[in-house]
């Protein structure tokens, strides 16, 4: 049997031709956040920032580690300068907890450049996302959708990416990150679909806790392949680091050997 990809490209460029927000982004093109250079790679130089991605668990109980990954890329791409908007409704924060300002602070990621909106509905934070991606006073927009954000399906998503676009072309960031609260197989258009777990962090010279890890594996990729990776978060310079590894102790298991039990007395 051939091979497909001829067909799935013109069908890439049949539907751009009908909906631009579908059009793949080019490497390289526009300004990018860059992670780890093997990501990179993947990825066509860095996330797009004119493009929305979507960030979601990959597990239960990992909902921080999935919001951490979102605010350290918004981080990186605010570089310090910019606020960020992070959108949620009540629910959300009732569900997930809200953003903590001395935690974020450690974290790397200024407080004092984090906007947070909350709205009353999920139809609500998908609405001012979009009309947020277009705003020139933000590097970087975050929604926060309980469940698996049923509510931003195909059509929503692509009226984000649009608006993302958009933004980038009127010399804004267009930075948009929808942080679903469990992963879902609704169809999104979104330029990337990331799932994330935490990794076991190498301690500090001092025993104590070392950096943030990120269990990264990147489900859709528009512009290539997916994969697997971990990477650290270096708080003090707003990067992402190869993670080393840490060494484990073997696991104790059971010798052939081993002396049988002799019952006494």
């Amino acid at each position: 049997m051939g091979s497909t990809a001829p067909t799935l490209n013109r069908l890439r460029q049949s539907l751009a031709g009908i909906d631009p927000s579908l059009k793949p982004a080019l490497p390289g093109c526009g300004r990018e956040v860059g992670l780890d250079p093997a990501i990179d790679a993947a990825l066509g130089g860095g996330l797009s920032c004119g493009a929305l991605h979507e960030v979601a668990p990959s597990g239960p109980g990992y909902l921080g580690a999935a919001s951490g990954f979102a605010l350290a890329l918004a981080s990186i791409a605010s570089g310090q300068r910019r606020e960020v908007l992070w959108i949620g409704t009540d629910y959300a924060g009732t569900e997930g907890g809200r953003p903590y300002g001395p935690g974020l602070d450690l974290f790397g990621v200024a407080s004092a450049k984090l906007v947070v909106l909350r709205v009353p509905k999920p139809v609500d934070a998908l609405w001012a996302m979009e009309e947020a991606l277009r705003c020139r006073a933000l590097s970087c927009v975050i929604a926060e959708l309980t469940g698996e954000g049923t509510v931003a399906d195909l059509t929503a998503t692509r009226r984000l990416s649009l608006a993302a676009r958009e933004g980038a072309s009127a010399r804004t960031s267009g930075f948009g990150l929808l942080i679903r609260h469990n992963a879902t197989a609704v169809p999104s258009a979104a330029a990337t679909r990331w799932s994330i777990a935490p990794a076991l962090s190498r301690p500090d010279a001092y025993g104590g806790l070392g950096r943030v890890r990120f269990d990264l594996s990147l489900r859709k990729n528009r512009c290539g392949p997916v994969g697997r990776w971990i990477i650290e978060w270096d708080h003090h310079e707003h990067i992402f680091l190869p993670a080393l590894p840490v060494g484990v102790a073997q696991a104790v298991v059971d010798r052939s050997g081993r002396a049988p039990l002799v019952q006494t007395g």
